[in-house]
Formats: C-alpha cells, sequence, structure tokens
C-alpha cells in the first residue's frame, strides 16, 4: 500500500508529527493550516502559523482556506487525491472534508480518550491533579472526539509540572504515535477499540476571566489551578490593582496564620499565598506591564 498524505495542523505542537512524516519518507500532498495572523510592532507584521512555517522550508504545498465547507476547498483537497488524513491540533472538520480519503482521517488528541474530550485537554488534566494522562489517535466521526480508537500512549504528569511541561513532552509522544498509527494504517493489520462514551469527560475551552485563583480553596486545588493554566492563558490575581500572574508554585502544608490570599514576603528570597489550609509557595509570577520573572529577581524591585 502506498499512502499519499494530507496533513492538517497549525500550532507548534504538530510540527513534530509532520516532521516524524516527513523524516520516515511518507508522501506528503499538502499541509492544511490556518490562515496568517497580524502581529508583530503595531500589528502589521503576518505572523504564519508553525505548520506553515516548517512546510514551506520543506517545499510542502500550503493550503490555508477561510472557510473549511467551501466547495472550492473541498475541490481543491479532492484534487491532491490523498488516501489519508492526519488532523493534529487543528479546526473541527466537515464531513465533506474528513470523509474523503480512501483510509480515512485520523486525529491525534491529547489525553487518554474518552476522558478529556475537547479543547483543552492538558490544562484539565493538570487542573484536576491528574497523575496520568496520554494521546489518542482516532478516526474522525460526526462528534467531537468520538470515533473509534486506533492507537494510545500513556505518560505521567509530574505533582509540580505545569501544562506547559507536560505539553512539551506529550508534544513528541504524539508525533511517535502518529508514526506508528500511519504504520499500522499502512500495514492493514490494526483492530479499532469502540470509545465507552459513559466514561467521557470534558475539557472545555478556557477563558481569562475564568482563570482568577479563589485562594479560599485547599492548598492542592490552588497548586493544581495553577500549573494547570501555565504557561497560557495563565492563572491570575491582584496587585495593588494591576493584574498578577502566577506562573509556577510548590505547596507549603504549614497550617496557615494568615487570610485565604494574603501576600507573605521576606522581601528578599521569598513570597507565598495563602490558602485555606497552607501556602501556595511562588516560584514565577508576572505582573502586569512587566516580563515574566522568578520570586527573587521581582522582590528586587518590589516590596509587600
Amino acid at each position: 500500500m502506498s499512502l499519499r498524505i494530507v496533513f492538517m495542523g497549525t500550532p507548534g505542537f504538530a510540527v513534530p508529527s509532520l516532521d516524524i512524516l516527513v523524516r520516515n519518507g511518507y508522501d506528503i500532498a499538502a499541509v492544511v493550516t490556518a490562515t496568517d495572523k497580524m502581529g508583530g510592532r503595531g500589528m502589521k507584521q503576518a505572523i504564519q502559523p508553525a505548520v506553515k512555517q516548517y512546510a514551506l522550508a520543506n517545499g510542502i504545498p500550503v493550503l490555508q482556506p477561510q472557510n473549511l465547507k467551501n466547495p472550492a476547498f473541498i475541490e481543491e483537497l479532492r484534487r491532491l487525491e490523498a488516501n489519508l488524513q492526519i488532523v493534529v491540533a487543528f479546526r473541527m472538520l466537515p464531513e465533506e472534508a474528513w470523509s474523503l480519503p480512501e483510509f480515512g482521517t485520523f486525529n491525534l488528541h491529547g489525553s487518554l480518550l474518552p476522558k478529556y474530550r475537547g479543547a483543552a485537554p492538558i490544562n484539565w488534566a493538570v487542573i484536576n491533579g491528574e497523575t496520568e494522562t496520554g494521546v489518542t489517535t482516532f478516526f474522525i466521526r460526526h462528534e467531537i472526539d468520538t470515533g473509534d480508537i486506533i492507537l494510545q500512549e500513556r505518560m505521567p504528569i509530574g505533582e509540580d509540572e505545569t501544562a506547559g511541561d507536560v505539553h512539551g513532552r506529550m508534544m513528541l509522544l504524539g508525533a511517535e504515535t502518529v508514526l506508528k498509527t500511519v504504520r499500522l494504517i499502512e500495514s492493514g493489520h490494526y483492530s479499532l477499540k469502540k470509545q465507552d462514551h459513559s466514561q467521557a469527560t470534558k475539557a472545555p475551552k478556557l477563558f481569562h476571566e475564568t482563570c482568577g485563583i479563589d485562594f479560599d480553596r485547599p492548598t492542592q486545588q490552588v497548586h493544581n489551578f495553577i500549573r494547570g493554566l501555565s504557561p497560557y492563558p495563565a492563572a491570575w490575581t491582584q496587585l495593588d490593582g494591576k493584574e498578577l500572574k502566577i506562573l509556577r508554585t510548590s505547596r507549603d502544608f504549614t497550617p496557615p496564620s494568615h487570610p485565604a490570599g494574603a501576600f507573605v514576603s521576606d522581601n528578599r528570597s521569598f513570597l507565598k499565598i495563602a490558602t485555606s489550609d497552607g501556602y501556595v509557595q511562588v516560584h514565577e509570577l508576572q505582573l502586569e506591564g512587566r516580563r515574566r520573572m522568578f520570586v527573587r529577581d521581582f522582590l528586587n524591585g518590589y516590596s509587600f
């Protein structure tokens, strides 16, 4: 069997998955990615998606449709004559697109489905204090993240790891899993596993307004909330009327002698914030209008 692949993805998370296919000699007919965004000084510079940058550097054709249901785009896909499509960190596809290839369209998802279906599986796994997560490849069907499972690979989550830390490791595990999945499809020797929908949990998109920290909760929950939102969209609180992002913490279970939310510091080396049953020790933070800093650097210019 000879595979001709269309790869769909946008951010840096998807690049290792595309790269591992290229390095292993697979025929990538084209990549489909998001349109360029305006950024830089004055928002006047076109910022290309990471997948597009990789594709252009490696001579791979690029499609950037604004509307995935546009008949012209669907016809363009059809003309590529791909027999397999791979989706990694991309938008929800219409049936007209995912049903085209002979061998189907599979997606790489950042959880052990059916757990954490949705847009932010890594964040929610960390927020909820999971000690294990993983990646799943599955064939796309009508309902999002519900298709039959091809392959799953597991990975641990450290007790102080942030979502960003997990993202970095999962990006590489995901690439290896995409390659294994392609080889299984290529061989024709694989079996599919139905998802148990009764075990499904959700991982909805995160918004800034819901990322405010409630310190009137147990230390473990506050710590998990902070690391699950770091580095983006970032958990925040208020300091002197400005937004203060808390990016990395550890736990201090000393019974608190301060009200929940109180800042405690020696103004030299440490900063901790009281919770309902202890403290979170802050290690990295970012005050509105300033760069991300380690606590010692922050305390060089700020006194509590």
